[in-house]
């Protein structure tokens, strides 16, 4: 949780340096305007532009900052309201701010700052869809399949062991993969295994951990039961 607080609050701190170096004349920080003709330049400085430019940037930086300590509540959705605020309130902003455009090129950038809104938006529900997708274990004659996001097939002459467990070792850091407040698959670092494929639908015990010779496993399900049917079927499989 402590790595992620200094992420957050990196990421804030970097808005508010970026804002106030904006607000401060260091225009060239927007990404584009060093390029624009010196008449150009003028005009989005009497529209205020670039100094709206800045503030937008700081207001994210506050509003993170303002979301910070729910990192340290028991509140399940923490990270994706913090990081989703985030999103939504620079290119809303940014959307917003393409009113201030000079004329001339005002329609094309409501179109640049909604598309790139679409495809960013595009781009995070796909993730999801397939990050929430149900993991299932399923049961071959010579080996067992994990479905979906990060999903493998493993012999069951690799299995080492099989065991259930109630709590879940530290994860300390993530390789590859999908990771949030209730959910994680991919690749990840977990003290004492090195590094696992996770399947973990998190705070929902018991969890099923596998041990190969490619590395450990840990999945679960929502339901207790299924976890705890896959191992019987495992054990029942390798023996």
């Amino acid at each position: 949780m402590w790595m992620l607080f200094f992420v957050v609050l990196g990421t804030a701190v970097l808005f508010l340096l970026l804002g106030w170096g904006v607000r401060k004349g260091a225009y060239w920080l927007i990404s584009g305007y060093a390029n624009r003709s010196k008449e150009e330049q003028e005009q989005l400085l009497k529209a205020g532009y670039p100094q709206k430019i800045g503030s937008l940037l700081i207001a994210t930086a506050v509003g993170m900052i303002v979301l910070l300590p729910l990192l340290f509540t028991s509140f399940t959705y923490k990270v994706e309201l913090i990081f989703g605020f985030m999103i939504v309130f620079l290119l809303g902003g940014i959307i917003y701010l393409s009113r201030y455009e000079i004329p001339q090129k005002r329609k094309r950038s409501y179109v640049i700052s909604i598309g790139i809104a679409i495809v960013t938006f595009s781009f995070l529900a796909v993730l999801m869809f397939f990050g929430y997708e149900k993991t299932e274990l399923i049961l071959r004659k010579d080996s067992f399949e994990i479905t979906g996001m990060y999903g493998k097939e493993i012999p069951y002459e690799d299995i080492r062991s099989v065991e259930l467990i109630d709590e879940l070792p530290e994860v300390t850091f993530r390789v590859n993969g999908f990771a949030m407040s209730d959910i994680a698959k991919g690749k990840f670092k977990v003290t004492g295994h090195g590094t696992s494929l996770l399947f973990i639908q998190k705070a929902k015990p018991p969890y099923l951990l596998i041990e190969t010779d490619d590395g450990d496993i840990f999945i679960n399900s929502q339901h207790p039961n299924q976890t705890q049917a896959w191992e019987r079927k495992l054990i029942e499989r390798i023996e």
